[in-house]
């Protein structure tokens, strides 16, 4: 009896979760793509790639965040810059420079500046604004990219929102809401850099995109791409003190 009770539960979770995967309502569609992606934990190694028109160079970062409020990233290689990290504790950020052992804490007027030469500004590792309780959300109608049937979500600032962006556009895969493409705009509507996830798969406990691609859309050739390794976990316990400033500076 233990048994049929036991996945009679296994089917309603999974049953909820599907419905809530295909679901058609802008919200719903916004907060499953936010909980897809991040889980309530996450840990394991990422490959970083900056492209410009004249260098390239690679980056391998272990990051660990929790409860979508903090989260902490330090690069691995190369050996120059091992050690280099970045603690996020809610709307409040710090790098640590091993190098010269110091600790900065970076203002709010850096937010929208680059993080170790890439597209991913700041404020996207902060991500102090949230897209599903920030955002006015509208769907916007289907549209196919790369050959998948994908629903379009509009995304307007509520007012006074203490948001950085004019307008953000968001493509699931209708399918199953797996984002496909989160595009950009300021305020005067003008597109300044585009997301793509691609490399769709299984990750630890969910399928999910593990190539993200983050490409200028003014400067030209200028584009950065993560890969998630085969150890990145999601939902696992990650003790607090990960997400501190003594852990910050240590060497690992």
């Amino acid at each position: 009896m233990r048994r049929k009770g036991l996945i009679l539960t296994y089917f309603i979770i999974l049953s909820t979760s599907l419905a809530v995967a295909q679901s058609s309502d802008p919200t719903e569609i916004v907060k499953y793509s936010d909980d897809l992606l991040q889980g309530q934990s996450s840990s394991g190694t990422y490959r970083m790639t900056v492209k410009t028109p004249s260098w390239e160079r690679r980056l391998e970062l272990k990051v660990y965040s929790k409860n979508k409020e903090k989260m902490l990233v330090r690069i691995l290689s190369p050996a120059k810059e091992s050690g280099i990290g970045t603690l996020r504790i809610k709307n409040e950020m710090w790098n640590y420079l091993p190098n010269v052992e110091k600790t900065i804490k970076i203002p709010p007027s850096m937010m929208l500046q680059p993080w170790m030469g890439s597209e991913f500004a700041n404020d996207d590792l902060v991500k102090e604004s949230s897209i599903v309780n920030d955002y006015i959300h509208r769907l916007a109608g289907e549209v196919i990219l790369d050959g998948e049937t994908c629903l379009q979500v509009e995304l307007l600032p509520k007012p006074n929102a203490a948001v950085i962006w004019g307008k953000i556009l968001l493509s699931v895969r209708k399918q199953d809401n797996v984002p496909v493409r989160e595009e950009y705009f300021n305020e005067a509507g003008k597109p300044i850099k585009v997301l793509y996830y691609s490399n769709v798969g299984q990750v630890s406990d969910r399928v999910v995109p593990r190539t993200w691609r983050m490409a200028s859309q003014i400067k030209p050739g200028q584009e950065t791409t993560i890969e998630l390794m085969d150890d990145v976990q999601y939902n696992i316990p990650i003790d607090d003190a990960v997400f501190s400033l003594t852990n910050l500076k240590k060497i690992q």
